[in-house]
């Protein structure tokens, strides 16, 4: 899925902010279930690496113009988000558009869990997730563009690692949201992708 330029015209490379923006855009026209998963992270995919504007245009010229510049960074709607999400011998999950607070914890005693923050909104540019699982498999989804830091015991992660247990799939930018994971997993995992 990509779009070409038109004939005889010059292409016109794509900035970091402007990949950064169509990312965004993706991301909250999943959030409203425009795009199924799979479409989703082909689309991401390819905004991430776009060369140029016409490549951008094309991966949302089927998206509603309102969904244009949402920030999933920040989020300024009101109320506060839930910090604590446990679960004995169940399983907690957390998808589609929700609000992460600065801090959130996840217990899972003896079941599974699945927090999903590709679709999120996040209520600081930081986020501090602390998991405990015990005897359970706790999964943490990440937007594509976002940072993330790994500490604890137990902890692995799909991403490439760089310096200092961060990790990335893709260049963050400036604004990109950074997500801290602590974890301790006995007999249990907790993985980040």
């Amino acid at each position: 899925m990509t779009a070409s330029e038109p004939t005889g015209l010059t292409p016109v490379l794509a900035s970091r902010a402007e990949r950064d923006a169509a990312a965004a855009r993706l991301q909250a026209a999943f959030a409203e279930h425009r795009l199924v998963e799979d479409e989703f992270e082909q689309r991401i995919k390819l905004a991430l690496t776009a060369r140029t504007r016409a490549e951008l245009a094309g991966l949302v010229a089927d998206l509603p113009a309102s969904a244009e510049g949402a920030d999933v960074r920040a989020t300024t709607a009101s109320g506060k988000p839930g910090k604590f999400a446990l679960a004995m011998k169940s399983s907690i999950r957390r998808t589609g558009r929700w609000r992460v607070p600065a801090r959130f914890y996840s217990v899972v005693y003896k079941g599974g869990g699945l927090l999903d923050l590709r679709a999120a909104e996040f209520s600081a540019p930081v986020v501090k997730i602390v998991a405990i699982s015990y005897k359970s498999r706790t999964e943490i989804l990440l937007p594509p563009h976002a940072r993330v830091e790994l500490g604890g015991l137990g902890v692995s992660s799909g991403r490439e690692t760089g310096e200092a247990g961060e990790t990335a799939l893709a260049k963050p930018s400036i604004q990109a949201p950074v997500v801290r994971v602590k974890g301790v997993a006995y007999k249990g995992a907790i993985e980040v992708a």
